[in-house]
């Protein structure tokens, strides 16, 4: 393997985050071991570097690799804080008390991260890693457990809680069900909302199916699907966060989907908020619905011969 292949391989086994194991992330830590290309990793040593004239000089003349000036905060904010947080970088460790925006900031591998680096291709390198995670724990642990603990509950009428995961995207969904479908559109059944990790996460493929969608294809389907069987009334529902309201396009898109489905089609785009929609309010197509989160008791209907209903 090459030099930056091994430096990745490094960053997976001392447990980076997924985003901290690419190419960038690679350079950077072999400019803080200071190893070039046909070093031994035995010879890494700690030397600290600034971002411009220290890790990107280093690896512009070791790996004939250029990073624009403007990459610099790239570097800083997508590599170096995680290293440092995973326990792999130490920031301004020969003066500790330097101002947060000094231009004399800088990094140095960590005394830990050192010692087991240096064992790496060697055999004491499982010893080295895993007495590196008993002491440091892995960084891409951490950030999973704070992901799951930022998740969205989304509690459902049969008292079935489902977890979205984070973001303003689940954050509007979850109120559409919650919110939205409790004041206008009572007794009916949520038949599917998707997740922005997994669009599987709920539906009802028999109740569709029996109703005439094709779930073969349900991703071409809105954010949220509710139904009220009494009326036979299919609410079809785009949470929009940065695009994608009921434009004229995406109803023509639904029409032919759902061409074998009998039931009322209302057409409903939701946001989180008014500034969000007014970004949206050209792209709206006419005979359809606006909710929004933050004003959950109001509607907002565009033109037509009826508020709230099948055209």
């Amino acid at each position: 393997m090459s030099k930056i292949q091994e430096a990745q391989a490094i960053l997976n086994e001392l447990g980076l985050p997924d985003a901290q194991q690419n190419e960038i992330s690679g350079y950077t830590l072999l400019a803080l071991c200071n190893i070039k290309e046909k070093d031994k990793w035995s010879k890494a040593f700690k030397q600290s570097h600034g971002v411009t004239k220290g890790i990107m000089t280093f690896i512009s003349e070791n790996y004939d690799k250029e990073y624009a000036p403007n990459t610099r905060e790239t570097f800083r904010r997508q590599v170096l804080h995680q290293f440092v947080q995973a326990g792999i970088a130490d920031y301004n460790p020969d003066i500790p008390d330097l101002p947060v925006n000094s231009p004399r900031a800088h990094y140095a591998v960590s005394e830990i991260a050192l010692e087991t680096i240096k064992t790496y291709r060697t055999r004491g390198w499982k010893k080295a890693v895993a007495n590196f995670k008993s002491q440091i724990g892995e960084l891409k642990e951490k950030y999973s457990k704070e992901r799951e603990m930022s998740r969205v509950p989304l509690k459902l009428a049969n008292g079935k809680v489902l977890m979205l995961s984070p973001g303003k995207h689940n954050e509007v969904q979850a109120a559409i069900v919650e919110e939205f479908a409790s004041r206008f559109a009572q007794g009916s059944t949520l038949l599917y909302v998707g997740d922005t990790e997994n669009k599987d996460l709920h539906i009802e493929k028999e109740k569709l199916e029996s109703i005439g969608i094709p779930i073969t294809e349900h991703s071409k389907l809105p954010d949220v699907v509710i139904y009220d069987e009494d009326k036979n009334w299919l609410y079809l529902i785009e949470a929009v966060t940065s695009h994608g309201p009921m434009s004229p396009k995406r109803i023509v898109e639904l029409e032919d989907f759902l061409k074998d489905c009998k039931a009322g089609k209302i057409y409903v785009s939701a946001f989180p908020d008014f500034s969000e929609f007014k970004k949206h309010t050209n792209d709206i197509a006419w005979d359809t619905e606006v909710w929004i989160m933050d004003f959950p008791e109001h509607m907002i209907h565009f033109n037509g011969d009826r508020f709230l209903g099948p055209r």
